[in-house]
Order: C-alpha cells, then structure tokens, then sequence
C-alpha cells in the first residue's frame, strides 16, 4: 500500500473507533467495509478488522480505568459468557455464507436504536437488577448468544452488549458502555482475532495504521463519553444503532 492508502486507514479507524468508544460500539460499520472496498476478502478483512478493534479496547481501557468503573465480579462473569461463543461464532463464520445474516443482523440491530429512543429514561440511571442466581443464569444465555454475534458478524454486536448491560442488568450507559470497551473490546475481541487468525488470515501489513486510529480513537471516545454523560451516550447509541442497521440492511440487499 501507497503511503496516502496507510494514512486514509489510519483516519478511518481514528474516526469510526472514537465514535465506537463514545456511543458503545459500531466500528464495523465503517472500518471493515473500507477494508473490503480496498481489496481484501471477507474473512482477511473481519480478521484484520478483529486484531486492530483490541486497540479500541486498549485505548478506552486507559481512560476508563481513571474512572475506576467496573465491578470485578461483573466483568468475570461477562468473559465467561461470552469468550466461548465468541469463538463458537468466529468458526462458523468462516463455513457459511453471511449475507441473509447480516439483514436480520442490521434489522435487529435498528430495533435496538428505536427501543431506546422510546424509552426516555433508559440508562440514565443505574438500577441495578437481575443479579440473584436465575437472573444471571439468563444474562449469561444472552451474553453467550452475543458473543457468538460478535464472533462471526462484527459489526455492531457491541452495541448488543451495551444495550444488555443496561436493559438487563440496569447499568446506566457511561457503565454499560465502559464494559463494552474494555470487556468486549479487548477481550472478546482478541478472542476473535486469535480465532480468525489461526483458521483463516490477517493482513498484517495493514495493521499498524489500523492499531494508531484504534488506539487513539478508542481513548479519546472514551474521555468524551465520561465527559458528556449518560444523556449524550444514549443518544449516540440510538444514532449509531440506526446507523450501523441500515447500512447492514441496505448494503446486502
């Protein structure tokens, strides 16, 4: 790649993961397309995508630990759930075609926006809920159910998982959204990577320009989601959701 072509991926990923970081997810829906549009197959294009979002996590990791906003016994149990069907998903992903996948997946993930848009009060608040042994039992169905998303479709399942934290286990969304990035970003996230890598390729040259954006991208979302507030959060989460749907939809129709 020409100099100019590392330096359009750098902004790409600085622009799409600091959007991702603020609102909670949604970095596939600019990165990865850009990374099929210039030249790379499916697979190639999800796995380098994969490796370059634990940047994302990395970045908002450094900025959100300031914060000190996670609870350890949450944040286990959400690796538990959801590493496994990540992995589950990154290998099935590799074995079926994804396009009939994806329209459900970006309808799905509309109905995500217009559910919180309707619901004024959502997230602003934490309530915390569903914590005794049956609540967590179905939480973990739904974070197993997610991760299996995220391994196999990337874009916007971390949207999913921030929408969940919030509506299931009532976090508001600067804490929900902190759980994402670190949790899903970094671990989750590497998780898939690994995965993709071992059975399929990474375009490994591309990756340094993609790891800068995410990187700085993923830290200062982050630094602007605590500076804004539960309000700005949810509203980038209904306009990222929306986003994120209809290009899935449209671009597989």
């Amino acid at each position: 790649m020409s100099g100019s072509e590392h330096l359009i991926l750098f902004l790409v990923s600085l622009v799409a993961n600091l959007f991702s970081a603020f609102s909670g997810g949604g970095a596939g829906l600019i990165q990865l397309p850009v990374l099929i549009f210039l030249g790379l197959p499916f697979a190639v294009a999800l796995a380098t995508h994969k490796v370059a979002s634990v940047a994302l996590g990395i970045g908002a990791t450094l900025r959100h630990l300031r914060e000190d906003s996670l609870e350890r016994g949450l944040a286990l149990f959400i690796l538990a759930c959801g590493v496994p069907g990540v992995v589950l998903g990154a290998q099935v992903i590799l074995q079926v075609p994804d396009r009939a996948a994806q329209v459900a997946l970006g309808l799905l993930t509309m109905g995500l926006g217009l559910y919180s848009a309707f619901n004024p009060g959502l997230g602003l608040v934490a309530e915390p809920r569903h914590r005794d042994p049956a609540g967590r039992f179905a939480g973990g169905l739904g974070l197993f159910g997610i991760g299996v998303l995220n391994g196999s479709l990337t874009s916007g399942t971390g949207l999913f998982v921030t929408l969940w934290l919030v509506r299931w286990f009532g976090l508001d969304y600067r804490r929900a959204v902190a759980y994402t990035l670190v949790l899903v970003g970094v671990f989750w996230n590497g998780s898939g990577a690994l995965t993709l890598g071992l059975l399929g390729d990474i375009r490994w040259s591309w990756l340094p320009a993609l790891l800068a954006g995410s990187l700085l991208g993923g830290y200062l979302g982050a630094h602007l989601a605590i500076a804004r507030g539960n309000r700005w959060i949810k509203r980038g989460f209904e306009i990222i959701t929306l986003l994120v749907g209809a290009k899935l939809v449209l671009g597989n129709l």
